[in-house]
Order: C-alpha cells, then sequence, then structure tokens
C-alpha cells in the first residue's frame, strides 16, 4: 500500500473518521549543485519515487495534533499543541517539523481552524534525501488544505512561496540553516526530469533526464551514517560563506565570476579560501551539466559528478569515509561518474553507472563495506518522479 493509502487507513483508525484530503510530498536527490542555494547559485536536483504522506481534517478549536506511523508500525502521538501559542522551542523532537510550517503559515497570515494530521513516510531518514523537507512539505499542503487555500484555490501562494515558508520553519523554528533547493525540488520536480533551480531569480527550467532511455541509471547508496544539519559542520560553512561574501563585497558568492576566481581568493583568509572555490567551481559544474543534458548526452555529466565530489571532499571537507569508499569503489568498477549528495557529514552518494554494470557496481560496492565492517548500506536505482501533490 503507498504512504497515502496507509495515511488515510491510519488516521480512520486514530480518529474515527476519514481524512478530508491526503497530500504528499517526494524526497529528492540533488544530481549536482552542493551548497551553492544559500550562496544564491544554481541547484540541479530531481524528485524520488518515495514519498512522506499527510492525512489531514480539520478542527474548529484551533488546535494540532500530530501523529506519525512509525518504521516500527506502532503510531506515536505528540501532545496536542495550540496553533496560536506555537514559538520557536516550543517543540521538540520529531513533531518540531509539523509544528514549524504551522507556526510559518500562520506568520504569514494564513488563518489555521486546528488540524489533525497523521503522517506515513517512506524516505530514509538521515540520509541525505531529505525526508524532513519532504515532511515539512506535504504538512504545509495538508494544511493550506484545511484553510482553503491548497494549489488550485483561488487564495493559494505559489509553489515558491510555499518553499519559502517550509524553508522559514526549518531556519527560524527548527534551527537548521537550509537553504532553498530541498523544498522547491519536492514541491516542484516533475517526472522523468531534473529541476534546474536558479536560487537568486526564483527561475525553474525542467531538464529532461530519462537516465534509462541512454542505457543508464543513476544509483543511490545510503552509506547509513547519520546526520544532522543542526548539529553538524553545515552552519559553520554558511557562515563562512557569507564572511567571504562581505570581505569580497557581493551579496553573495554566486557574483564571483569564475574567471575571477583566482583574484577573489588572494584577498581572503586562508581558512574561507576552500569554501569559496567549491561554490564558485560547483557552480560552474551545474551550468556544464545542465548543458549536457540539453543536448542529450547525460553520459558526459559523469566527470562533472567525480569533480563536483572531489570539490566537497577537499576543499568544502563535508564528504566521509564511507562517502570517499562509495565513490571510489563505484568509479574503480566502472562507474561514468560518483559523488555525495545532501548536506554532508554522512549520508547518500550517488552514481551514475551504465545498466548493464549496475549489479557489479552494486556488488563491490556492498562487498567493500563488509570487507571494512561497516554497517552495510542500502542502495536503489532513483527514478525521477513528480513533486508533492494531492493524492486522495
Amino acid at each position: 500500500m503507498s504512504p497515502a493509502g496507509r495515511a488515510a487507513e491510519t488516521f480512520t483508525a486514530e480518529h474515527g473518521r476519514a481524512p478530508s484530503a491526503v497530500w504528499s510530498a517526494p524526497g529528492r536527490v540533488n544530481l549536482i549543485g552542493e551548497h551553492t542555494d544559500y550562496n544564491d547559485g544554481f541547484v540541479l536536483p530531481f524528485a524520488l519515487p518515495h514519498r512522506t504522506a499527510v492525512a489531514v481534517a480539520p478542527r474548529a478549536d484551533g488546535m494540532l495534533s500530530i501523529a506519525t506511523l512509525g518504521s516500527d508500525g506502532e503510531l506515536h502521538r505528540s501532545p496536542e499543541l495550540t496553533i496560536a501559542g506555537l514559538a520557536p522551542g516550543a517543540s521538540t523532537g520529531w513533531s518540531t517539523y509539523p509544528a514549524g510550517v504551522a507556526w510559518a503559515l500562520r506568520g504569514a497570515g494564513v488563518e489555521l481552524p486546528g488540524a489533525d494530521l497523521v503522517i506515513v513516510g517512506e524516505v530514509p531518514t538521515g540520509a541525505g534525501l531529505s525526508s524532513s523537507h519532504a515532511l515539512e512539505c506535504a504538512v504545509a499542503l495538508a494544511l493550506l488544505d484545511t484553510a482553503g487555500r491548497a494549489p488550485g484555490s483561488p487564495d493559494a501562494p505559489s509553489l515558491a512561496e510555499i518553499a519559502i515558508l517550509v524553508q522559514r520553519a526549518e531556519n527560524d523554528f527548527a534551527g537548521a540553516p537550509t537553504g532553498l533547493l530541498d523544498q522547491t525540488a519536492s514541491l516542484c520536480c516533475t517526472e522523468a526530469h531534473a529541476l534546474f533551480f536558479d536560487v537568486r531569480s526564483g527561475e525553474t527550467e525542467q531538464i529532461p533526464f530519462a537516465t534509462l532511455d541512454a542505457g543508464l541509471e543513476l544509483l543511490v547508496v545510503d552509506t547509513r551514517v547519520k546526520h544532522s544539519h543542526g548539529e553538524s559542520g553545515y552552519g559553520d560553512r554558511r557562515r563562512g560563506c557569507e564572511r567571504a561574501a562581505e570581505l569580497l563585497e557581493v551579496k553573495a558568492l554566486r557574483d564571483v565570476a569564475a574567471e575571477d576566481l583566482d583574484g577573489a581568493l588572494a584577498g581572503l583568509p586562508d581558512e574561507l579560501r576552500p569554501l569559496v572555490r567549491h561554490v564558485v567551481t560547483e557552480n560552474e559544474r551545474v551550468l556544464a551539466t545542465v548543458g549536457k543534458l540539453r543536448a542529450g548526452a547525460i553520459a558526459g555529466i559523469g566527470d562533472l559528478l567525480t569533480a563536483s565530489h572531489a570539490s566537497m571532499r577537499d576543499d568544502y571537507e563535508i564528504s566521509c569515509p564511507e562517502l570517499d569508499l562509495v565513490v571510489d569503489t563505484a568509479l574503480a568498477s566502472g562507474a561514468v561518474g560518483a559523488r555525495m549528495t545532501g548536506g554532508g557529514f554522512g549520508g547518500s552518494a550517488i552514481a551514475l553507472v551504465r545498466s548493464a554494470d549496475r549489479e557489479l557496481v552494486e556488488k563491490r560496492v556492498l562487498d567493500a563495506f563488509a570487507e571494512r565492517e561497516l554497517t552495510t548500506p542500502r542502495l536503489f536505482t532513483a527514478v525521477p518522479a513528480a513533486g508533492a501533490g494531492r493524492d486522495l
């Protein structure tokens, strides 16, 4: 049964009535463009088939009840919250994310009557595949539904506006300093395409990315090394980029042209130079990847993916031994290109492989982890899927 079906079934069992709607949103893989979003740069994500569904029904008392179906098959309930009383720090644990969305919507003038929410997700958590944003985007759509402002209604905010509200929930309520990549991907991606997103302008373009038609597959390897943006070095690197932009007297590192990079680096402290070098060169790699995909040369992006990983490993220093092991093993086994994906410090790596080589690459990655007595990784082939929407 799909997450949406399970969410509706669980909601009915929990509340004794059917939900008024079920909305779902996907996790994402970032094909290339890492840590460029909060630098006003370019990113190229696509949505996964894995989704988080939220069954919802409105209440009339201004209260928010939240329950989630855990991987253990048990329903975990959060204490009921008063929407009008929500503030950063008012909620802890997993319920912080949906509570933060309600807080952000209310702060934007959305009148929420109260709601019962039941959440069912299949996006792997802690894998760098944006499980938290899939949850937040689905909750945002479900709560907008209770207010009569869901997509398709006359007073609906745009998907771009919803993404900004979800970002506010993540940044200011949950305390994770993320950019706009994940929310926009979850809301706006389409099937068989990657989303070329210019974070500064807000412009998006659907870029064809039908790997199977090219005899290729994108293998995702979840190392099962957990990470948390709120507790990791993510924030340190973002602050470093902001400091570098100040010293260079530009609005954001997006404004440093590739041909001016050497001169820009010469005027920076040693500790900021690698951050700037990564962001500027990563933006160039995104643009080059988009160019190749527009030309139908999917296999031609392999070297760009691999160069992206080297930059994140050596300049941004956000990889880890397990991610490096996946990338190195996949490349040695014939992968066209490979890189870590997501915020870093754990999570997942991706490898672009020929369909005929996928089983060999999978086997050698599993063998490499077993030889080092590491936790067995989770592997699956990612096919670009549709973004968020209403299921029931």
